[in-house]
């Protein structure tokens, strides 16, 4: 399994979003941690434990051959959001793992994007799966993806 991130976020997060350029930073940051998801180019508006704001960009790299966002990477901001909202506010000590994942392509991605998450988040680290939404909306509001995340949870497991 994994080891806890929750308490690194919450720590940086809290450091760097209030200063000029540390969303920014933080969004970097966080890309060269998980250096896959760190290939959207995707910045970080809002984080709190339970509730997480990602906007990315539309650029020609992430387009496919209808030009518009490609699929995967409307699901790699999917997963980045829920895994945000969630490991945030996680207890210290409780690791995820994403276990499984849904997604509904429901219109054409074009434009910058906004995936917004809010859930509810255990105030314990009982090994158990936790289902996470997020919806995707473009520039006119309107819902384009929605992203649902089954998220295993528990004890940090030792290194």
């Amino acid at each position: 399994m994994s080891r806890s991130i929750g308490p690194e976020l919450r720590r940086r997060w809290q450091r760097l979003a209030g200063i000029p350029g540390g969303k920014w930073l933080f969004s970097r940051l966080l890309g060269r941690f998980v250096p896959y998801t760190g290939t959207l180019g995707a910045r970080i508006d809002v984080l709190e434990p339970g509730h997480c704001v990602v906007r990315l960009d539309d650029r020609r790299k992430l387009r496919n051959h209808l030009q518009s966002v490609h699929a995967m990477a409307l699901a790699n901001l999917g997963e980045m959001a829920t895994g945000l909202a969630l490991m945030n506010g996680l207890p210290d000590n409780t690791r995820g793992i994403l276990a499984g994942f849904n997604i509904e392509y429901l219109k054409k991605a074009r434009g910058r994007l906004v995936a917004e998450c809010r859930c509810e988040v255990p105030d314990n680290n009982a090994e158990r799966e936790v289902e996470v939404l997020c919806e995707i909306c473009n520039t006119d509001n309107e819902v384009v993806t929605v992203a649902r995340a089954q998220w295993l949870i528990g004890p940090e497991q030792p290194v």
